[in-house]
């Protein structure tokens, strides 16, 4: 009964997709006003559906009425009726059986390289943290739902989850040691709250890296978005216009990291499935070529 009453769902979706003429494109609305962690994924799916105006027509792209975190987006995308057509994370075996992952990662993987959010009087104490030995005597902060929190516990890491924006509070707080955010992500987190938490500081030595493409990702059923939105970010890997957009929100965040200068620790990823494409180096970031 359920089945068929999804399909039936799918059938008047697809019905009034093909009566519009247009490609109807939901994603997750953003968790608060000061979260400007998806912009760029934003911009580079509306790029992506723009350069397959020719192939698949027009589209209309919009935020779900709700914001939502990782966990919400993904079970709505689970339904092919639900608040989103369209959810990004990052990948894992479990996710690639469940929805219909575009193999392209989105932030040339840059997410797996990690400055650290810390309370200010801790950065003394953490010049000890030298290996992964060390790193698991810390305590990690991590949002409800993340891919991440089962990488750092199956390196033996203890994680604590909290909502997105309790974790500026509660790092900053010492409640929590570490707050490991992507490069792209901890300084304009730190510019939009150090006011209110004054205490709230960005660690100066230490880089935390685990491979972790990040994926559009799709309803199994919902086959003919997922191929637009692939074909338009293969054009976009071809014309350049993907490292454009990558360069615009990475570039200055890359180089305030100091890379070369931090000790990296390096942990396994045991989510990562088979078919990542991890021998394709033009689809990855890699800060010891970065110029």
């Amino acid at each position: 009964m359920m089945r068929s009453l999804s399909m039936s769902v799918l059938f008047i979706i697809l019905t009034a997709t093909l009566a519009t003429g247009q490609t109807k494109v939901v994603y997750p609305a953003f968790e608060s006003r000061t979260d400007s962690r998806y912009n760029d994924l934003v911009e580079i799916l509306k790029t992506a559906l723009e350069k397959t105006k020719a192939e698949f027509g027009p589209y209309t792209l919009q935020p779900s009425k709700s914001g939502m975190n990782e966990a919400r987006a993904l079970a709505e995308l689970l339904n092919p009726a639900g608040m989103v057509t369209i959810g990004w994370s990052g990948t894992s075996v479990q996710k690639e059986k469940d929805y219909r992952a575009v193999r392209i990662p989105l932030r040339k993987g840059i997410l797996g390289y990690r400055v650290a959010l810390i309370a200010r009087d801790r950065q003394a104490n953490l010049a000890k943290t030298r290996n992964l030995d060390a790193l698991r005597k810390a305590s990690i902060g991590q949002g409800i739902g993340w891919g991440d929190v089962a990488i750092y516990e199956a390196n033996g890491i203890k994680v604590h989850t909290a909502g997105y924006e309790n974790l500026f509070k509660m790092v900053a707080a010492n409640r929590i040691d570490l707050f490991p955010r992507g490069i792209s992500e901890v300084f304009p987190e730190y510019a939009a709250r150090h006011a209110a938490l004054p205490n709230l500081a960005i660690e100066k030595n230490l880089l935390i890296y685990y491979p972790w493409p990040y994926y559009f990702f799709f309803n199994k059923s919902n086959t003919a978005l997922a191929k637009r939105v692939e074909a338009g970010l293969r054009k976009m890997l071809r014309d350049g216009s993907f490292d454009a957009i990558f360069l615009k929100y990475n570039r200055a965040s890359i180089l305030k990291a100091n890379l070369k200068n931090r000790r990296i620790i390096r942990i396994k990823n045991p989510t990562l499935p088979k078919h990542t494409p991890l021998d394709d180096a033009s689809l990855w970031f890699d800060p010891a070529t970065w110029k």
